[in-house]
């Protein structure tokens, strides 16, 4: 394994220690890993000998794994489990797993044994260093060619030039990050992919590790090359939330105002046309080029004076998360547990 660097030089890092270790894994039909990934990820965490805890979350598998895991999380008291009523996808389960961790560094990895729990202690070393986010980079990754690999390099590539983040390997889930700048961002949708680029908008000091990728030794991926049409909406919305969030206007305010521009423009060609040649105006497409344009102009500035509404009530009100919360197994305390609640704890 070999360090990559910093994303980006802004100050000296200042070292700062890591006092525990909460490690976030959402789990979706992979019966066939759990055993193993357990006794790695103990392993390894025992290794770094810190405080740690090891938060599964069942993301409303089918195969027998969510059994599996409550007979773990009974086994062994340093396993924590939430439980989905259903499955709700990547994202909502690293975000439960995110808001149940109660230590100062949070590691997430995917439950299919392909990133390597030997390198989270490496990953906590350049924390301590006085980094905010790690990040890992698959550089030899063990994925097919077509469906995995090609997709990602050309996302990564169109990612990082259109957001000015410099980074190969957006889509490694395995990443070690201070919990104090992660509650900082919001997530749903397919926005796990976009965390160090959320973090960085925000000052965090990031860094991008090598690390290990092996084959896939059981189960099947739940991901494929239809995944690439995802990827580009969700990086549409990041970028527009990186750049226009808190101040929507300025999109739709600006191309209201180059439509009616376009609008006032046409229709004096119109005119014109009309005085100068004696065209004829109801059979000019120029005419109908000016209607259109002013009505799109109205309905982006109204939009525009919506988003900025909107904006300003997201901003006035508390935070809201896109789960709801079956089981909570080895919680001393009910956490947040999303909109539905909690049935108990086990």
């Amino acid at each position: 394994m070999s360090g990559v660097g910093k994303i980006e030089e802004r100050e000296t890092p200042t070292p700062q220690a890591v006092e525990g270790v909460s490690v976030v894994v959402p789990i979706f039909n992979e019966i066939g890993n759990i055993a193993r990934l357990h006794e790695e990820l103990t392993a390894a965490l025992e290794a770094i000998g810190k405080p740690h805890e090891i938060i599964l979350v069942d993301d409303g598998s089918t195969d027998g794994s969510g059994e599996a895991l409550v007979d773990l999380a009974a086994r062994d008291p340093r396993v924590r489990l939430v439980q989905f009523r259903r499955n709700y996808g990547q994202t909502a389960a690293m975000k439960a797993g995110i808001d149940h961790a109660g230590m100062d560094a949070i590691v997430t990895l995917d439950g299919d044994l392909q990133n390597d729990p030997a390198d989270i202690g490496p990953m906590i070393a350049k924390l301590e260093e006085g980094y905010d986010l790690v990040h890992g980079w698959r550089r030899h990754r063990r994925d097919a060619l077509i469906s995995r690999k090609l997709p990602s390099r050309i996302a990564n590539r169109l990612i990082s030039w259109s957001t000015g983040f410099p980074i190969h390997d957006l889509g490694c889930t395995l990443k070690a990050m201070r919990r104090e700048v992660l509650s900082e961002i919001e997530l749903y949708g397919d926005m796990h992919r976009f965390i160090p680029i959320l973090l960085f908008q925000r000052g965090a000091r990031c860094f991008e590790m090598e690390t290990h990728h092996r084959p896939r030794l059981s189960g099947k991926t739940k991901y494929g090359i239809g995944r690439t049409l995802v990827v580009i909406l969700d990086l549409m919305t990041v970028k527009f939330l990186l750049n226009s969030s808190s101040h929507p206007m300025l999109v739709f305010g600006g191309l209201g105002l180059a439509s009616l521009a376009l609008a006032l423009l046409s229709g004096l060609a119109t005119v014109a046309m009309k005085l100068a040649m004696g065209t004829d105006m109801t059979g000019n497409p120029l005419l109908l080029l000016s209607v259109m344009s002013g009505l799109a102009g109205l309905q982006l500035l109204s939009l525009g004076i919506l988003g900025e509404v909107l904006a300003r009530v997201y901003y006035g009100q508390g935070r809201r998360v896109p789960y709801a919360v079956r089981r909570l197994v080895n919680f001393e305390e009910p956490a947040l547990t999303g909109h539905g609640g909690a049935d108990g704890k086990g």
